[in-house]
C-alpha cells in the first residue's frame, strides 16, 4: 500500500521560504511520478507542481512559476517543494500526490498526503 507522509509546513512571513516534504513507502518510488497541490478555505484543489519519475520534467502552476522548485531524491524515497518569496495567497494545505504515471493538473495520482498546513503572515 503506498503511503505519504508530508512534513515541513508551518507559518512564515511573507517574502520567506519553506521547504516541504513528502516521503513515500509501499511500493517503488523510481515508478511514480510525484506532485504537490494545495487547498485554501473555500476553494478548490489547485495543481502545484509536479516531477517525472525520471527527473527530467518538471511542471508548474501559473501562480508559483519562478518561485517554487519542486525536486526528488530517488536514494531517499522523498519528494521536495521549495517554496521561496512566499505570499499570502500561498496560505493552504498543501497535499503530496504520487502515480504510476506523470502527474498533472489534468491527471492527479491515485495516492494523496494528509497535508501539511503552510501559513504566510503578512
Amino acid at each position: 500500500q503506498i503511503q505519504l507522509v508530508e512534513t515541513g509546513g508551518g507559518l512564515v512571513q511573507a517574502g520567506g521560504s519553506l521547504r516541504l516534504s513528502c516521503t513515500f513507502s509501499g511500493g517503488t518510488f523510481n515508478n511514480y511520478g510525484m506532485g504537490w497541490f494545495r487547498q485554501a478555505p473555500g476553494k478548490e484543489r489547485e495543481f502545484v507542481a509536479a516531477i517525472s519519475w525520471t527527473v527530467s520534467f518538471t511542471q508548474y502552476g501559473d501562480s508559483v512559476k519562478d518561485r517554487f522548485t519542486i525536486s526528488r531524491d530517488n536514494f531517499k524515497n522523498t519528494a521536495y517543494l521549495q517554496m521561496n518569496n512566499l505570499k499570502r495567497e500561498d496560505s493552504a494545505v498543501y497535499y503530496c500526490n504520487s502515480g504510476p504515471w506523470q502527474v498533472g493538473p489534468n491527471n492527479k495520482g491515485d495516492y494523496w498526503g494528509q497535508g501539511t498546513q503552510v501559513t504566510v503572515s503578512s
